[in-house]
Formats: C-alpha cells, sequence, structure tokens
C-alpha cells in the first residue's frame, strides 16, 4: 500500500512527529480549551491554527529544501548533498517558534 513512498529515517521522524503533535494538542484542547490569541502572525489564532499555519510552514520548508539540496551541492561544492535532516531541524524549530510566538 505504501510502496510509492520511499520511506526514508528522515521521513519517518518527519510523520512520527506530525501524528505525535496531533495526538498531543488533542489531548492538551480536551484538557484546557484554547482561546484566540494575537502574535507575530497576522491574525489572531487559536492553537490549532497556529499547528495547522505551522505543518504547512514546516512541509514547505523541507519541499523546498529537498528541491534545492542538488543546487546547495553544486553551489558549496559539496562530495554529496546536504542532509534532509538539517530540513527536518529547521522546520521543527519553525513549528516551535509559531507555535510559541505566532
Amino acid at each position: 500500500m505504501f510502496d510509492w513512498m520511499v520511506w526514508t529515517t528522515p521521513v519517518a521522524a518527519f510523520f512520527g512527529a506530525i501524528a505525535v503533535l496531533l495526538a498531543g494538542m488533542t489531548l492538551w484542547e480536551i484538557r484546557s480549551p484554547t482561546t484566540l490569541r494575537k502574535g507575530f502572525l497576522p491574525i489572531a489564532t487559536t492553537r490549532g491554527d497556529r499547528l495547522f499555519i505551522g505543518l504547512l510552514t514546516a512541509a514547505y520548508i523541507n519541499l523546498g529544501f529537498v528541491g534545492v539540496a542538488g543546487r546547495l551541492q553544486q553551489w558549496l561544492k559539496l562530495d554529496s548533498e546536504p542532509s534532509v535532516w538539517i530540513s527536518f531541524v529547521l522546520s521543527m524549530a519553525v513549528l516551535v517558534l509559531i507555535m510559541r510566538r505566532g
């Protein structure tokens, strides 16, 4: 069923992190209902809104990195493409920033 997907460790970690985030947010929402809050995002958001925006941002960061990795290898004259762990860590940091300050 999932033969079309290339399940490398970073890909599995990314989707695993999303699953853990969704489960954690569900429990957090049950325990403590959310309220609207205004951060650096241009709209007032709830925790769920910030999670959705953060996940979209994280996905775009990862896709962008995969698209640019070959060029980075050429520009920086690296022996191999940069590790996708870089984009994973960067995207999770941006997600945390959006959740905390967004």
